[in-house]
């Protein structure tokens, strides 16, 4: 998608200010040049140090096993390569399978419903001791058949009348504005099957196992060898609320006294588990507004910690939330405290770090104010240094990337 310069928009108004083009020009570069130069973004970490996926790598005889979850939009199979591979360059993963394994998801309810693509990269070390299974969903097929309805809007028709700045906004937000709405629909819960049938394949088995060019449904009549391997999820935008919902649901079917082997393979691999969500452009908090509240809210000691009444009958051991959240992104939020309480499952024991970080540049727009590009800081995450080195190697450990000890400042939060 075609993005809006920021700095050709400066450029414009300094021009049109101090009427002389060629004037204007030049001393508009100087001082962007300057401003980029000195890269003051800021990065300010504030709840518990987090060890990132390195260490996870280095346990004896445990793969790490990562799934990314898209946000809105349209999304093709392959969307995640920039980040994956720059993610397993900060892991100093330089081994990787020839072939990618491709599934198109499919479940029980009904073979042939459409519900995305899931694609798997293999990454070692030069060792071969150190293995990452990456497991991409592309789920935004699902919502494509409903956004056609829009597609009118997008045509020469209607695109012609527009500024060229306004027709790219109008695009972006015909692409991108429906997805909640139809996530709210009945489209949820092929969306959450996705995911469901996404992680059901991350339990089913090591790299020679899984299946490759195949339209199936998962199965976990045997997850046992697996129980030791490490997890961990990527999200972006809708795909967090996705994240949670779907492990929410687990929570939901199981106490609704669901037996079926899926579920059953799912809380044996869950219940001991520490798996962390870093989600990009978080939105838990808008996407919040108007839903029911969870089935089990405001109990978190009960179910999370060792001497509770319900321990027993927790969900996770711990869901650590990592947070990121450009200030200029428009639909990225921050997760208060209170907010876990009440709206999040006390079963997944969840527990939030947030991370303020500029992924867009801030630029003086000559007296007129700061500015940075909105598109840039919802898009931004998954390409900039900072996020990927945290993801890699978390923060306030021995595995700490020299980019985050420099540029990044952390706040820890104690009871």
């Amino acid at each position: 998608m075609k993005k809006i310069d920021i700095k050709l928009l400066i450029l414009a108004i300094s021009v049109l200010l101090n009427g002389c083009a060629s004037l204007g020009k030049g001393i508009t570069e100087a001082i962007l040049e300057k401003q980029e130069a000195e890269d003051t973004r800021i990065c300010e970490i504030k709840g518990d140090k987090f060890e990132g996926i390195k260490p996870q790598l280095e346990v004896h005889d445990r793969k790490m096993k990562l799934l990314m979850v898209h946000g809105v939009g349209n999304h093709l199979p392959g969307y995640s390569t920039q980040f994956m591979e720059k993610l397993a360059k900060e892991l100093d993963l330089t081994v990787t399978s020839r072939n990618v394994k491709n599934i198109r998801l499919a479940d029980a309810k009904g073979i042939e419903r459409p519900l995305g693509n899931l694609r798997i990269h293999r990454y070692l070390d030069a060792n071969n001791s150190q293995e990452m299974l990456f497991y991409e969903l592309t789920w935004s097929e699902i919502s494509a058949k409903e956004k056609e309805v829009l597609s009118y809007d997008n045509s020469g028709e209607q695109s012609f009348r527009r500024a060229e700045v306004n027709d790219l906004l109008k695009k972006f937000s015909n692409d991108t504005g429906p997805d909640p709405i139809i996530y709210l629909g009945e489209k949820r819960e092929d969306i959450l099957s996705a995911f469901a049938q996404s992680f059901c394949w991350m339990i089913h088995g090591d790299w020679n196992t899984l299946p490759d060019d195949v339209k199936q449904t998962c199965s976990t009549k045997n997850v046992t060898p697996f129980y030791n391997d490490s997890y961990a999820f990527v999200s972006h935008s809708l795909g967090s609320r996705i994240t949670i919902d779907g492990l929410q649901q687990i929570a939901s079917k199981l106490s609704n006294g669901e037996t079926a082997s899926y579920y059953t393979a799912l809380t044996n691999v869950l219940k001991n588990k520490e798996i962390p969500i870093y989600m990009m452009s978080n939105q838990l908090p808008m996407l919040q507004l108007g839903r029911a509240l969870p089935e089990v809210a405001n109990h978190a000691d009960t179910y999370c910690q060792a001497d509770g009444a319900n321990y027993n009958e927790r969900i996770m051991a711990k869901t650590s939330v990592i947070a990121f959240s450009d200030p200029n992104d428009l639909l990225s939020y921050a997760i208060p405290h209170d907010f876990v309480n009440k709206y999040l499952d006390s079963r997944l024991c969840v527990n939030v770090t947030n991370i303020n970080i500029n992924v867009a540049r801030v630029y003086d727009a000559f007296g007129l104010g700061k500015l940075a590009n909105p598109m840039d800081a919802h898009i931004g995450y998954d390409t900039d240094d900072r996020v990927i080195a945290m993801i890699a190697k978390g923060i306030a450990n021995e595995h700490t990337a020299p980019i985050v000890k420099e540029r990044c400042h952390w706040v820890e939060t104690i009871d």
